[in-house]
């Protein structure tokens, strides 16, 4: 499937069921608008019903050299600002929706305030080696509230979280990458392969039990063992319940590559 090139995020269908999700207003800096909130709430619910995606990447248009600017000021400026929230995404139709999917976001150049807590909510990171993060909202009188305040000393030691948090300071993604929020480091023309390898790393695996392993995996700071075990004890069932877990072990014994199904 190839994608619309006027529309302002395009979702790519690729081999090895890997999509690619672009932000695609690099005229604006790829800022949030929002018809970009729309669009990529309805891109969200699309790669979830397509049982043939198994992992996600997110881009931006590389024009301009960001990945997101955040919020698109002038909207808010001009009193649309609620429009770059949806009911069930929040801000940019992203950071707060249900996603069971892994989404690994593909950063180059800067990802700052909104475009930040997009990246954060993001479950892995490959970032250019010139790529930076930031929250500086407190520069314009706003507080980083999508995600940026909770998210950021999740990824980071606190105390350099809070430093940056407070001081609207950008962030290197070299250094990202040593306190362990980014996952690898790449030169900016190879970020997109490098995220789309990563994705294919998890796709060779069986989708249904990456998903179960995910759900648990993320609130694994938000829930004591008692909680997590009961989880795991039910994504264990669901997975049980599966083709792929028969095909597993099958398929070692064969001494041959699984074929999941993703059923």
């Amino acid at each position: 499937m190839n994608p619309n090139p006027d529309a302002v995020v395009t979702l790519q269908r690729l081999a090895g069921h890997v999509a690619l999700v672009t932000l695609n207003r690099p005229q604006a800096r790829n800022a949030v608008n929002g018809e970009v909130a729309a669009a990529l709430e309805a891109i969200v619910d699309e790669t979830e019903r397509d049982a043939d995606i198994w992992a996600v990447v997110l881009t931006g248009a590389r024009e301009g050299l960001v990945f997101c600017a955040g919020a698109d000021l002038k909207e808010v400026s001009a009193g649309r600002g609620e429009a770059l929230f949806t009911a069930r995404g929040g801000f940019a139709g992203f950071v707060d929706a249900p996603r069971s999917k892994p989404w690994i976001a593909a950063v180059h150049g800067k990802a700052l305030a909104g475009g930040c807590e997009i990246v954060l909510a993001c479950d892995l990171v490959v970032a250019a080696d010139d790529a930076a993060f930031g929250l500086p909202e407190v520069t314009r009188g706003l507080i980083a509230a999508a995600g940026g305040l909770y998210r950021l000393p999740r990824a980071l030691p606190r105390q350099l979280a809070l430093e940056l948090i407070l001081t609207a300071d950008t962030l290197p993604a070299a250094e990202a990458h040593r306190h362990g929020w980014v996952n690898r480091l790449a030169p900016a023309e190879r970020v997109v392969d490098e995220a789309l390898a990563l994705a294919g790393r998890i796709t060779r695996n069986a989708p249904v039990a990456v998903r179960e392993s995910l759900q648990i995996a993320r609130q694994a700071v938000d829930l004591d063992d008692a909680g997590l075990r009961a989880l795991s004890m039910q994504g264990r069932t669901r997975v049980q319940a599966t083709e792929d877990y028969r095909e597993g072990p099958r398929a070692f014994i064969e001494k041959r590559a699984p074929r999941w199904t993703g059923r």
